[in-house]
Order: structure tokens, then C-alpha cells, then sequence
């Protein structure tokens, strides 16, 4: 045990630990110092730049510290995924203002130009996450990414012809991929595992703001803009919103820092912190030189052979499959027999109640440290919304049925997001890769689900909602399947019989002996 009160200050000397679980202090007056047990254990290991400080003292950096960070990280990197998904769902809406009749599309040559982006999306994903570790500057990855899919996306309003369209969407997937597995792998380096389910589901509120406000936007753009210049509204709803993007990029490459090491926002006692609390969680920070630059192969192999990665991977893989249905939304809402405007109206609030759903949800995650039925709850309640969707055709049965079922399954998608990076804490390169299979073939569902969804399928979608409702409950039971690999582990590590060769590649001498996976 390290650390010892010194005149109200803590440094990285021995001190006594009694039997009843009270200190003697080796040295130093700590009268009026209010130092448990537990505020002792938590405290050690510091670097030099904390050890004169208290424990009221470290306790309000700490605050001071993560408050600092959320503030300048999250709400850039919202409003970038706001923009992300702006811009790769818009063409959902300019379906509604004539796209398929202007292109000539026919048959199922809409769904195909859905399907194309995620191909473009996987085949960029590990590649993605390898470059980014391997560069080391995240805010200037994420930034160039962001300009080229801008671009890209207003190109979407020049096409003229169903082969266009589909070479500009498999471009934009492709180029798209290098931001969400990024900001992903990006929080992981600045916040612990039992921080980041609030982080990534304050993230991921921004595809759902988007997706909240992307109708009313297109509403705007679609009644206001129609023949502006001899060009049709949804031309300009691409030509728009892509400007909007690439003009944000200079703010986000100001605000976004690159790492917490090399970051010139923090003072150095506060990079200390960030370094320090990580060091602590899994024995290594993410800096470790050894560690960062690791060696591709390995990394990859251990990713590969870890059980956990799949059967993570499969359960948002499953999950993703069911929520394809936002792929359609304003088609699906435009069952509900309204006229233009009122339909796209009606896109808004079920994404509205996830983004306060999924953060409530999260935060509950995070503060009780638990996963599975953080995950399961949802999927459950998911399965209720599909299966009252299907049986029955009262206005008010279906549109209550998807406002239940995007926040549920998004409630489950944030959380789920949050389990690779806590299965897979160490080494960097392997998270970065998991993080990337994941997505990957999660979204490999996107490929195929989008043919589920034929309009003469509606108002029901029978066999899309159906097949949502197996898609959940495989889901659950792969994270039943996880709960119980990850019970194994933690008795192992607790038993002293862990492998941590195959979990880590090393002997694990630089894991903390209080290490658990979250279950």
C-alpha cells in the first residue's frame, strides 16, 4: 500500500494498515484531515505533480478536471455526428421530396443506393481506427474526414442518374467510416470505463438530434427552396447541409484536443489526473509508448481470438439489424396516412424522447457499473413496440409503437457501445480494432436489411417488423452468453489463474489487482 498524510497532503510513501482497517500515519499531523480507507486506497501510485495535495483537494481536480473535458470534447463532437448523420440520412428525405422520380429509379434501385453507403462504410472501418492510432493526432483525422464527407455529401445534389447516386453514396460511406469508430476509440483515451457509457450515449445523442431535427429541416429546405436558382429542392437539401459541414471544420480542429498527454487546455497537474485515474483502472494509459505503437498483427490476432469481440460485435450487429427501420422512418410514419408536412413533423418526437432516454439510461449505467440488463431491458421492450406495430393498424397503437421503439433500442445501442471498450481496455490497438469490427459488421446488416422494407409491404412491414422481433431476441441471448464468459473471467482474475497473455498479450503485471470486467 502506498501514500501517507503528510501536514493534510498525500505522497508515495508506505503507511500502516491496522487489522480493524484504520491507518497509523507514519509522519505528519493529520488532525482535522477526514482520510477512510477507502479515500487512502483510491489515492495512490500519484504522480508528483499531485502528491501535495489533499484529499478534498485531489477530489475537486478530479471534478474540475472531467468537468473541463466534457465541456470541450462533447458538444463538438455531437454537433459533428449531428452533422454526420444530416448528412448521410438526407437522402431519406429527399425521397420525399422527388429524388426517385427525378433519378428514374425503379425497382428496388433506392434501396440499393441505401444499401451501397454501408458497404463504402465497412471496408474503411478497421482501416479507419489503425490509421488513427498510428498517426496519433485524432482531432486532425476526425477533421479531415469530416471536410472530405462534406464535400462529398453536396455532391449528392449534382447527380443525375441512378449510377451517380450510387458512386457518390459508396464514396460518402467510405469516407464517413473514419469518424464514428474514431470518436469511439477517441473517449476511450480520455475517460475510464465507468465513465463512458454517460460519454458515448451524450455522443450518440447526436444521430438522434439529428435524426430529430432532420425532418423539420428537410420540411424547410423542401417547402421553401423548390425551383430556387432552377434547381429542385432536394438538390439543394444535399448542396446545404454538405456546406454546413465543411464550414464547421475549422471550429472542430481549434476546440477538439488530440490526446490527454499532449493536450494544451489542461494544466499539468490536470493531465496528470486524466493519466493517473486511467493508469489506475487498467495499469497502463493509453500513452504508454510501448503500448500505443504496439504491432498491428498481434493486435489484430488477439482481437480476432477473444470471444468477448464477437459476441459483443453480435449483439450490435443484431440489434443494428432490427433498427434498420430508421433507415425508413419517414416512410414508415408516412403509413400513418398524414400529408407531407405532417409526416415529417412526426419523424421528431420518438428522437426526441430517446435523446433524454438514452442519457438517463446511460448515466443510471454508468453509476451502478452494470451492463447486461442495461442492455436486455431495452431489447425487451423493443420486441413489444415491433410486435405492436404489426398487430395493429389504429393511428394511435402504431405511432405510440415507434415512439417506444427507437428510444429502446437506442437506450440498448449506447450502452452496448460502451461494453467493447470496458471488455477490451488493453492495449489500445486492440481496442481501436474491436471497436472497428464492431461497427463494421454491425453495420454489414444495413447491406442487406434495407430490401426488408418494399413499399407494397406497407402499413405493417410484416416482414421486416417480424424479422426485428428474431433479430432482439438473438440479441439477448448473445448477451446472456457474454454475461456468462465475462463471470468466468473475473473468477479467474480473481482466483489468480487469469491468461492474461490472451486477453493482453503480455503477462499482465500491469493490470490493477482490484480489475474486473463490467458484467
Amino acid at each position: 500500500m502506498s501514500a501517507v498524510v503528510t501536514n493534510n497532503t498525500i505522497s508515495n510513501k508506505d503507511f500502516i494498515d491496522d487489522d480493524k482497517g484504520a491507518f497509523e500515519y507514519v509522519e505528519g499531523d493529520s488532525e482535522g484531515v477526514d482520510l477512510t480507507p477507502v479515500a487512502s486506497e483510491y489515492w495512490v501510485n500519484l504522480p508528483e505533480s499531485l502528491q501535495g495535495l489533499s484529499v478534498d483537494e485531489l477530489e475537486q481536480l478530479e471534478k474540475r478536471t472531467k468537468w473541463k473535458i466534457d465541456i470541450r470534447i462533447l458538444p463538438m463532437l455531437v454537433y459533428i455526428y449531428i452533422l454526420n448523420y444530416l448528412d448521410r440520412n438526407n437522402i431519406a428525405t429527399a425521397r420525399l421530396g422527388g429524388l426517385e422520380k427525378e433519378l428514374g429509379l425503379k425497382g428496388s434501385e433506392y434501396q440499393t443506393a441505401i444499401s451501397i453507403l454501408f458497404v463504402g462504410y465497412i471496408l474503411m472501418q478497421i482501416p479507419s481506427n489503425m490509421i488513427l492510432n498510428k498517426l496519433g493526432r485524432p482531432a486532425l483525422y476526425m477533421t479531415v474526414v469530416m471536410t472530405l464527407w462534406g464535400v462529398i455529401s453536396a455532391c449528392c445534389g449534382a447527380v443525375q442518374n441512378y449510377a451517380g447516386l450510387v458512386v457518390v453514396r459508396f464514396l460518402l460511406g467510405w469516407i464517413e467510416a473514419g469518424f464514428f469508430g474514431s470518436a469511439l476509440y477517441y473517449l476511450s483515451m480520455w475517460y475510464t470505463r465507468k465513465e463512458l457509457a454517460l460519454r458515448n450515449s451524450i455522443l450518440y445523442s447526436g444521430s438522434l438530434i439529428s435524426s430529430a431535427v432532420s425532418g423539420l429541416i428537410g420540411l424547410g429546405i423542401l417547402e421553401g427552396m423548390e425551383g430556387v436558382h432552377g434547381i429542385s429542392a432536394w438538390r439543394w437539401l444535399f448542396i446545404i447541409e454538405g456546406a454546413i459541414t465543411v464550414g464547421s471544420v475549422p471550429f472542430a480542429y481549434v476546440i477538439l484536443p488530440d490526446k490527454p498527454s499532449n493536450t494544451k487546455f489542461l494544466s499539468q497537474q490536470e493531465k496528470d489526473m486524466v493519466m493517473w485515474k486511467l493508469t489506475q483502472e487498467v495499469g497502463q494509459a493509453d500513452d504508454d509508448e510501448k503500448q500505443s505503437k504496439g504491432y498491428y498483427k498481434d493486435a489484430l490476432l488477439l482481437a480476432l481470438k477473444d470471444m468477448k469481440v464477437w459476441l459483443v460485435t453480435g449483439i450490435l450487429s443484431t440489434l443494428v439489424a432490427a433498427a434498420g427501420v430508421t433507415n425508413f422512418f419517414p416512410s414508415v410514419v408516412s403509413t400513418l396516412g398524414f400529408n407531407r408536412k405532417t409526416t415529417l413533423g412526426l419523424t421528431a418526437p420518438p428522437y426526441g424522447i430517446a435523446v433524454v432516454a438514452t442519457f438517463i439510461w446511460a448515466r443510471h449505467a454508468d453509476k451502478t457499473g452494470e451492463r447486461y440488463f442495461h442492455v436486455v431491458i431495452p431489447l425487451l421492450l423493443s420486441m413489444v413496440s415491433f410486435i405492436i406495430a404489426v398487430a395493429t393498424l389504429s393511428t394511435a397503437g402504431r405511432y405510440f409503437a415507434m415512439c417506444m421503439m427507437v428510444p429502446s433500442m437506442y437506450c440498448a445501442f449506447t450502452v452496448i457501445l460502451t461494453w467493447m471498450s470496458n471488455c477490451v481496455p488493453r492495449p489500445p490497438l486492440k481496442r481501436a480494432i474491436s471497436l472497428s469490427l464492431m461497427n463494421c459488421l454491425a453495420n454489414s446488416t444495413s447491406i442487406w436489411n434495407a430490401y426488408l422494407y418494399p413499399s407494397n409491404d406497407a402499413p405493417r412491414y410484416l416482414k421486416a417488423f417480424c424479422c426485428n422481433i428474431g433479430f432482439l431476441a438473438v440479441s439477448i441471448i448473445l448477451a446472456t452468453i457474454l454475461r456468462i464468459r465475462i463471470s468466468r473471467l473475473n473468477k479467474r482474475i480473481a482466483q489468480g489463474t487469469m491468461n492474461w497473455w490472451r486477453e493482453l498479450g503480455n503477462d499482465g503485471s500491469h493490470i490493477s489487482p482490484d480489475f474486473r470486467y463490467l458484467k
